[in-house]
């Protein structure tokens, strides 16, 4: 971030000058403030600070994400939501960034637990989910990751490995290759056996933000 300081310069009155190697005749020196002084100009260019640009992650303000139950079938039961809107902001310069650097989002889930039960869990593997790519991508380097399903699969085709490991949201393969900003959000879908035990709960989805060369 480029930051701007401006110099205030005050206005300096000079009553006398002394200058070497010079003879004449003596002068009555002018009195104060009777306009006869040379005036100095000073002048100063101070060029604004700057700071290394940087690689960063922000989730959009939110209050968690309540999933609802849709599209339960003969298979499982069937809670959706969405992932609050996260963004990547690079603000590095093209000469900042190492010679094939890339970065990435990924996330993990937690185990859900019922509220006052701790007995009664739902495995990360049960939370799929699909991510999207809200912003556009001027050169096509940046892209979203590849959904992932439940370990019931929801019968489009993706891996039937849920969320328990971490799973790609987001990534752009040479970071120098598009600089700026990307947003993407992500689908959400719990897909539980038919028989899971009622309660309310709760579980912790974790974005982690990697920058490797």
């Amino acid at each position: 971030m480029k930051t701007k300081r401006t110099a205030q310069l005050l206005a300096v009155s000079v009553l006398g000058l002394a200058l070497s190697g010079v003879v004449g005749p003596a002068m009555a020196a002018d009195g104060p403030g009777d306009g006869s002084g040379d005036g100095i100009d000073v002048s100063v260019n101070i060029e604004p600070t700057t700071t290394p640009g940087q690689l960063s992650m922000t989730v959009a303000d939110n209050n968690g994400v309540a999933l609802t139950e849709n599209g339960s079938d003969a298979a499982a039961r069937q809670f959706t939501g969405t992932l609050p809107t996260v963004t990547v902001t690079d603000t590095r310069l093209p000469e900042e960034i190492p010679a094939g650097e890339f970065w990435a989002v990924v996330g993990q889930s937690s185990q859900f637990t019922a509220t006052g039960d701790s007995a009664k869990t739902i495995g990360p593997e049960y939370l799929g989910w699909k991510p999207r790519l809200l912003s556009d991508s001027s050169t096509g380097a940046v892209s979203a990751g590849e959904p992932v399903s439940s370990v019931i699969s929801d019968g489009t085709g993706a891996p039937t490995e849920g969320l328990k490991g971490q799973e790609l949201l987001v990534s752009i393969a040479n970071s120098a290759d598009e600089i700026g900003t990307s947003e993407v959000n992500a689908d959400l879908a719990l897909r539980t056996p038919v028989d899971v035990a009622a309660g309310e709960y709760h579980s912790t989805l974790t974005l982690s933000l990697f920058n490797q060369s």
